[in-house]
């Protein structure tokens, strides 16, 4: 079952209604409880990252979730906020992360104003190594952003994607079952909707 977690943040409705258009039944949980029957995990989010780590703590959610997640080697997908928890933790709050990838996440800084944060609409993904995410015949891969923090992996054989705003930084890492897309699949149109379908079929 394709598990969409409900932790108080995140487009839950658009990401079913995306998968459901490609064919794929999903179902929104409440509870740590309800992640026994998982058989791939899906953590959306939108918002701040302390008040995401807030709510998967007083929500029980961390233990259950490490053990499906580190242990059972559930596949994961970790959208925008949700890739983010997935970090050791973020300058936009003090709380630790999931601690599933090394990686930090950092805030958009320019000197160049003209450079707008947050980074807000499409932009192009560019594929940095070999990915079941990635079986399709699609070129000029560009998803739809709203991010005023990026992720800051320490190992590169995990980046997935790469993206330019201002400087290239991560969009997307896949380490094992662990993916995070800083993206909205569900808002990317064609382009989200392959990148669902593989990580249904292909994981």
């Amino acid at each position: 079952m394709i598990s969409i977690i409900n932790y108080g943040l995140g487009n839950l409705g658009s990401i079913r209604n995306m998968l459901k258009k490609i064919g794929f039944d999903s179902i929104i949980i409440n509870k740590p409880e309800e992640l026994e029957q998982a058989t791939k995990i899906i953590l959306p989010g939108v918002g701040s990252f302390d008040t995401g780590m807030k709510n998967l703590l007083e929500g029980g959610w961390i233990k259950p979730l490490n053990d499906k997640v580190l242990i059972e080697k559930i596949p994961v997908l970790g959208i925008c906020l949700g890739m983010q928890l997935m970090c050791r933790g973020s300058e936009e709050g003090s709380l630790e992360g999931l601690n599933w990838i090394d990686a930090d996440v950092k805030k958009f800084q320019f000197d160049d104003k003209s450079i707008k944060v947050p980074h807000m609409g499409w932009n192009f993904c560019f594929p940095e190594k070999d990915s079941k995410l990635l079986q399709d015949n699609l070129i000029d891969r560009r998803y739809y952003f709203v991010h005023s923090y990026f992720v800051s992996n320490d190992n590169e054989q995990d980046t997935l994607f790469k993206s330019n705003y201002g400087f290239k930084f991560t969009s997307a890492f896949e380490k094992n079952n662990i993916i995070g897309m800083q993206f909205h699949p569900e808002k990317s149109h064609k382009f989200g909707l392959s990148i669902l379908k593989n990580f249904v079929e292909n994981y």
